[in-house]
């Protein structure tokens, strides 16, 4: 009941709260336009943050390209590892402002773009990121990001948080302000077209949990939802095409505006359940995110639907997969849905790293993650939570 009477509290403030968008440069081949996006933003020294993975496998020469001709000069920081923590934040941030840098270009998945963040708001407050942590810490604008992304999943391109994990406490931890919204998202099939199928399943999966948890969440509202349902329906029109054939440059390019969409959504509404496990087997683990969240989604899910159908019901007919007369069956048609589709794209169904001695504390962090904050539809306790990370054990370690 406290839970609820927290998120209640805080909805008012959310719903007036302005949520800025980046502009969106979308299309292949439109990285090539980062050097006139720059000169519009101002960015005389940008530093490009990335990974060392994308600079070997030379995804980000077309960013170079663009400013060598250009004339612009950069500086490079490509120290993000997956789960970035608040050594690389401070590394980038000393960085910046060592090189003389004004704006940023993250190119990658969520962690470079998260961690671009990190470093903007840190260079311009002066303040280690650690004292940034919470909801609107930053208070003024940032150095401008341009976020590229080379996945699509994690919509960190569209969202005013950024993921930083506190290695120490084995926890994940943000930093939410509109302040830290990328000012320029942009889409390029070509970047993403690479991708292995297995990471392309996983994020695509993390996409879906994005739009699925933004629309059931007590703080959706008419744009949410709609941004939420286009994310859904493109993602199972193009997901197993693009798991199936990486070079489709359509399905690329769909999957890159799904992600996009999906987090613009759940950027305004706040996430759930799904995330707030997931984050845990991220921190314990270092499990990627999107497969986290592929394998929780279905059972956080049924856990809905059987105290409160009516969320799920509603998602089921407005994407178009409801198929009965009640909510509990047009609940179940879109889990069966969703459960097809994770089987298609080889998800898998248990986690091979989850143990049993850590279940209890696990439970224990997400419930905690969650309390007061995510507005589901339905309260899970740590005793529902435990049950349903056992569940998810591979059979053997049961």
């Amino acid at each position: 009941m406290l839970h609820k009477i927290l998120v209640g509290v805080k909805k008012p403030f959310l719903k007036m709260l302005p949520i800025p968008e980046p502009k969106l440069v979308a299309g292949e081949g439109s990285v090539s336009q980062v050097d006139e996006l720059c000169k519009e933003l101002g960015i005389t020294h940008p530093l490009i943050v990335t990974d060392k993975v994308l600079v070997r496998l030379g995804l980000i020469e077309p960013v170079l390209i663009s400013l060598q001709r250009a004339g612009l000069p950069f500086a490079m920081f490509d120290e993000v590892e997956p789960d970035p923590g608040f050594d690389e934040v401070r590394k980038g941030a000393s960085q910046f402002v060592a090189a003389h840098c004004d704006g940023i270009i993250a190119i990658g998945g969520g962690s470079p773009i998260d961690c671009a963040k990190a470093i903007s708001a840190c260079a311009k407050t002066n303040k280690d990121v650690s004292k940034l942590l919470g909801l609107m810490r930053v208070h003024r604008p940032i150095y401008p990001i341009i976020a590229v992304p080379t996945t699509s999943g994690t919509g960190s391109e569209g969202t005013v948080a950024a993921v930083i994990s506190d290695h120490q406490s084995r926890k994940k931890r943000a930093i939410t302000d509109p302040f830290i919204m990328p000012k320029v998202a942009i889409l390029d099939a070509n970047l993403i077209a690479g991708l292995p199928p297995k990471i392309t399943a996983e994020t695509g999966a993390d996409a879906l949990t994005h739009a699925i948890e933004s629309y059931i969440s007590g703080y959706s509202n008419a744009y949410s939802q709609q941004l939420s349902i286009s994310a859904i329906q493109r993602i199972f029109r193009w997901l197993p095409v693009a798991v199936a054939d990486g070079n489709n440059l359509d399905a690329r390019q769909e999957m890159a505006m799904a992600s996009y969409e999906a987090g613009l959504a759940f950027t305004r509404t706040y996430i759930g359940y799904v995330h707030a496990i997931a984050h845990q087997l991220g921190a314990f683990y270092h499990i990627p995110h999107g497969r986290a969240n592929a394998i929780v989604l279905p059972s956080v899910l049924h856990f809905t639907a059987v105290s409160d159908p009516s969320s799920i019901a509603l998602l089921a007919k407005a994407t178009g997969f409801s198929t009965g007369d009640t909510d509990m069956a047009n609940a179940q048609a879109f889990i069966d849905k969703v459960e097809l589709l994770l089987r298609t794209i080889e998800i898998p169904e248990t986690i091979d790293e989850l143990k049993i001695a850590d279940i209890s504390r696990i439970a224990k962090q997400a419930i905690d993650e969650a309390f007061g904050d995510y507005p589901v539809p339905v309260e899970m306790n740590e005793k529902q939570c435990q049950s349903l990370l056992k569940g998810l054990v591979k059979r053997f370690e049961q």
